[in-house]
């Protein structure tokens, strides 16, 4: 049993309803008290036909993209079904974004190819006067403001979740084009066929550079990238019978020769270092022999049917679909009752992502109560959220502020362990794969005490960039989206509803009313102050007077250890 800091226990038992027990939210849904054992998860792959509310629509926002904006959670009611609703999440946009700019020359420094507010994404790499380091901090908040801006739809979520999968480092391939163009394949490929992407991924060239397939020889194989095919990216190591060691030297050479042009940037096979000799692999992949030739795309492509035949394939990817969408804990009965099946459609559907992601977030199971609110979030998920719930955008308003603001943001997230483009190795983040911690492994020592700074400080203050751009929530007409903003009880069950993935207690809900009352028992003075500012808006005191009580009341429902659940 791990040990922990005091601060961590009393973290961990403020979330004990969730950590040990994620049928808790289902007692608190239902004002029930919290379960002392463990309950069977309920649901099915059957699709969820029940009640459309704006609880589930929230729920699902949550969990398909970076927070629940108020105006999309309307946007997915107006739908009428959560069939409806999720068929518009998986619905992506038939372009892609315009890449980054050179939004980063300063009195300092400027980029010596690419002029002021054109692209990068095409040109040369250049390390002169730390020019990749300012490209990739471009690409690296030119990703964070699509996760903030971007609208209902899972193309930002799943691209992370690619991105954890088929792991790389920008720390170590410090290459602004190759970081753009191996996100951008994610992105492209996000629901479409796992098997294209899995070879497009093959021979993306960062991923050729991280895991050193651009230098396996066949005078020496280098088993990297072919160890990792196998043992992080297809197979997994979830089954007894597993493939073995000289599978792994077996599929080096088949990889053996890929290169990368130093002037284009191409991939191509340079036969005189590519492997022609005949490939034998074990009777975990039934003996199969991949004939040798000068054809490295054909070999590529026989050693991927050869994997893909595994079952093991489907079972793998939808676990890891199921703990990043759903929840970490796979027992007997999810995997019976919700993996099988899932690998099964995947299998049927030739290895189509969207098929399964749609089957899952369509179920019974995804809007099951026990599954609201059953897991910690991400610090992606923690600080994109902030911004996503209180509409607000990190778009400045010039081209370096807009540099600085996202570079702000990415380093609080680094502070928490999780910076974009950088996972702390090949097996992508902990909390995803490191049983028993799971989720768990986003609280430590050095995360806890940080994880409510950015919203302390948006909500109390604002971000403020070297010129002079401010980052800061507008507490008066962020209420006014809602129907009662005079009715003190009305307006606490809306932020409750929004903000939380689950309902607070009747005492809890008190203790948030008494802040817009300012500790005076009768609802009316906050309806009165409300009214006193919008007779008159114009009034500053009238005016301060309601802004400071919504601040204060945003702060604290964003400091609540519900805050940290999705």
């Amino acid at each position: 049993m791990p040990v922990f800091s005091a601060s961590r226990r009393a973290f961990f038992k403020k979330l004990s309803r969730v950590v040990d027990l994620p049928q808790a939210a289902a007692a608190n849904e239902a004002g029930a008290e919290w379960p002392s054992g463990a309950v069977t998860l309920s649901g099915d792959l059957t699709p969820y036909n029940g009640p459309w509310d704006f609880d589930r629509a929230a729920h699902l926002l949550r969990r398909a993209t970076f927070g629940a904006k108020k105006s999309q959670v309307d946007q997915l009611l107006a739908l009428g079904s959560a069939q409806a609703a999720v068929d518009f999440v998986l619905d992506l946009p038939a372009n892609q974004p315009a890449p980054p700019v050179n939004n980063y020359n300063n009195p300092d420094y400027t980029d010596p190819v690419v002029p002021a507010g054109e692209t990068w994404v095409d040109a040369y790499p250049d390390f002169s006067g730390g020019n990749e380091g300012y490209r990739i901090e471009s690409w690296r908040g030119w990703w964070l403001n699509l996760m903030i801006d971007g609208d209902a739809n899972i193309r930002e979520k799943m691209t992370l979740f690619w991105h954890n999968h088929f792991a790389t480092q920008t720390s170590e391939v410090f290459i602004g084009r190759l970081v753009y163009n191996y996100n951008r394949r994610l992105r492209e490929g996000c629901l479409g066929n796992f098997k294209a992407l899995t070879r497009t991924i093959t021979l993306d060239q960062m991923m050729l550079v991280y895991l050193n397939g651009y230098l396996n020889d066949k005078s020496a194989p280098d088993e990297n990238y072919a160890r990792e095919l196998q043992e992080l990216f297809t197979i997994g190591k979830d089954t007894p019978t597993q493939y073995t060691e000289d599978d792994v030297v077996a599929a080096a050479r088949v990889l053996t020769g890929w290169r990368i042009n130093p002037f284009s940037l191409d991939v191509y096979l340079d036969i005189n270092a590519h492997d022609t000799g005949n490939k034998q692999f074990s009777s975990f992949y039934n003996n199969t022999v991949i004939q040798g030739s000068i054809n490295g795309d054909a070999e590529l492509d026989a050693l991927l049917d050869m994997i893909f035949e595994k079952e093991e394939v489907a079972l793998f990817i939808c676990r890891k679909l199921y703990r990043f969408f759903v929840y970490y804990v796979v027992d007997q009965t999810v995997e019976d009752t919700i993996i099988a099946p899932l690998a099964q459609i995947f299998r049927d559907n030739n290895y189509d992502i969207k098929p399964v992601v749609e089957t899952l977030l369509k179920s019974e199971h995804f809007f099951d109560a026990y599954n609201k609110g059953c897991y910690i979030k991400n610090p992606l998920d923690l600080s994109v959220g902030v911004l996503r719930n209180f509409d607000l955008s990190i778009q400045a308003p010039t081209l370096l502020e807009s540099w600085f603001m996202p570079l702000y943001l990415n380093y609080y997230t680094s502070s928490l362990q999780m910076l974009p483009g950088d996972p702390p190795n090949v097996a992508g983040w902990a909390a995803y794969r490191q049983a028993p911690m799971y989720y768990r492994n986003w609280i430590t020592a050095d995360t806890i005490r940080n994880r409510n700074i950015f919203s302390d400080a948006l909500s109390l203050f604002q971000i403020e960039t070297p010129g002079g751009y401010q980052l800061k929530i507008d507490h008066v007409d962020f209420v006014t989206q809602f129907d009662h903003p005079e009715d003190p009880v009305q307006l606490v069950d809306d932020l409750v509803r929004l903000l939380l993935p689950m309902d607070l207690s009747a005492f809890k809900k008190y203790l948030l009313k008494s802040i817009l009352l300012s500790g005076q028992a009768s609802d009316y003075y906050w309806t009165n102050a409300w009214n006193a500012y919008l007779a008159n808006p114009n009034d500053v005191m009238a005016y301060e007077t309601v802004r400071v009580r919504l601040a204060l009341l945003h702060k604290y429902l964003t400091s609540l250890p519900e805050y940290q659940l999705a």
